[in-house]
């Protein structure tokens, strides 16, 4: 995976992570509120129906009132009191029914044939004795009761939540109820609406994930198309210094070839012819001849000596067979030899078995370093040293020549071409390069992280 892609994936995963964070917890938010609303309303709901049973059986004690404190338990009152009860009815499922204190049935208008039945040990299909229950709540002075019983206008069991309140005169219990299966539909319709908003919820945070990560993503490639532009620019840019700096050093070599080493040979070669022609002569021609032959010998000497040093300046053979610090104390040496400023050489630290990449880029850095103190610093003194604290491994060159304006020249079309060779060289081994420069003198720090190389 390329670095933009890893980039466009940091960005866009967390915002999928914290939105899948968001939908969890909004999800469990409308869970925990649906379960509450619904709490609030079947109890607000079963209060209602309370009241209304409490309303109705008031209503029906006080339509056989008058008989009750008649003080009469004639079968004529009795079947009175039944006739007007069974005729009190409020909807298809609403009706009063009533027992004696002992189980058996006296009036149910809608189920005739419990008539006359002892039902003390009947039960509900939860295995509940349902009349005992009944009786005992009106023998406690009234109350509540839920059970299961079948329902009239859809002759099936349904939850139903009974009334009943004692009838003392006549050893009664009377009640009523209602049946709860059209609470439970109303709470089933809740539900679903609560759940289908909860959906719909998610669906929204869904869409707002999938546009704010196509938001990110089309961000992403925008600016990625954008620095892969700058990034070419940068690379031709790149490329054409590369290019100069091939060809400034072709044309350095051609120099130091041409005007140093072929016209070294050219009179070497004039030498030897004449030294030749000498040789075939008298005894003082063949001394002169003599002669020239040995002063011959110590210019090839000097050529040698000039081939080794452009030779050195290419690839030093002691950075490849002794390290990094003896080829910067021979580089020392040789820059003292050519310039005549004195260069201080010093090692702290253990800086043997180098990485070889590092080795390279601090060489050509001092080299670099040293070349322009040389030639634009009018340095009385150089200092050059190479510490390692740890993993660090830090090349400092330090003249106090006439300094310089390092960022006017870094941006030079023509002059900053050494010190962006520097930087370039460090950016690409991961390393750190601080130029310091002023009227008393240039300060040049290169550092490496040796673990980056390992």
């Amino acid at each position: 995976m390329k670095l933009r892609q890893k980039v466009i994936v940091l960005a866009i995963a967390p915002l999928i992570v914290a939105l899948c964070a968001i939908a969890l917890f909004v999800r469990q938010q409308a869970v925990d509120l649906a379960r509450q609303q619904r709490a609030t309303i079947q109890r607000a709901y079963l209060a209602s129906k309370e009241a209304e049973l409490r309303h109705y059986v008031a209503l029906a004690s006080q339509s056989i009132g008058h008989l009750v404190r008649s003080g009469r338990n004639d079968p004529d009152t009795l079947e009175e009191a039944k006739r007007i009860l069974g005729a009190l009815s409020f909807g298809d499922d609403g009706y009063f029914f009533v027992y004696d204190m002992k189980g058996k049935s006296l009036m149910h208008p809608r189920q005739p044939e419990l008539v006359g039945r002892d039902m003390w040990d009947w039960k509900d299909a939860n295995g509940v004795p349902t009349i005992r229950r009944l009786i005992e709540r009106a023998q406690a002075g009234g109350g509540f009761h839920r059970y299961t019983w079948a329902k009239p206008s859809s002759n099936r069991q349904a939850p139903k939540l009974g009334y009943v309140v004692p009838v003392a005169n006549w050893g009664w219990m009377m009640g009523t109820g209602i049946y709860l299966d059209d609470v439970e539909n109303a709470l089933t319709q809740i539900d679903a609406q609560q759940s289908r908003n909860i959906d719909e919820t998610l669906l929204w945070i869904a869409g707002l994930a999938i546009l704010a990560s196509s938001a990110v993503a089309a961000g992403g490639l925008v600016l990625n198309l954008r620095e892969l532009r700058v990034a070419d620019a940068k690379l031709k840019a790149l490329a054409q210094r590369v290019v100069d700096s091939q060809e400034q050093e072709r044309a350095r070599l051609s120099r130091d070839l041409h005007d140093g080493i072929s016209q070294a040979l050219v009179s070497v070669k004039l030498q030897l012819e004449a030294g030749i022609i000498r040789l075939g002569g008298d005894a003082a021609q063949q001394q002169a001849g003599k002669e020239g032959l040995e002063r011959t010998v110590e210019q090839v000497k000097c050529v040698l000596g000039e081939v080794r040093r452009i030779s050195h300046d290419l690839r030093p053979a002691l950075l490849d067979d002794l390290g990094l610090a003896p080829a910067l104390d021979h580089l020392a040496s040789e820059s003292h030899r050519h310039s005549g400023t004195p260069v201080r050489f010093r090692v702290e630290g253990a800086v043997d078995a180098l990485p070889e990449t590092a080795g390279t880029v601090l060489f050509r850095i001092a080299q670099e370093a040293l070349t322009n103190a040389e030639r634009h610093a009018g340095a009385r003194l150089i200092d050059l040293s190479l510490v390692r604290r740890g993993r660090c491994l830090t090349l400092t060159i330090r003249d106090d020549g006439a300094g310089f304006d390092a960022d006017s020249v870094a941006v030079h079309p023509q002059r900053g071409i050494g010190l962006r060779n520097m930087m370039e060289r460090m950016e690409a081994i991961g390393g750190r390069l601080e130029i310091a420069s002023s009227p008393q003198g240039t300060r040049v720090v290169a550092s490496i992280d040796l673990e980056e190389h390992a």
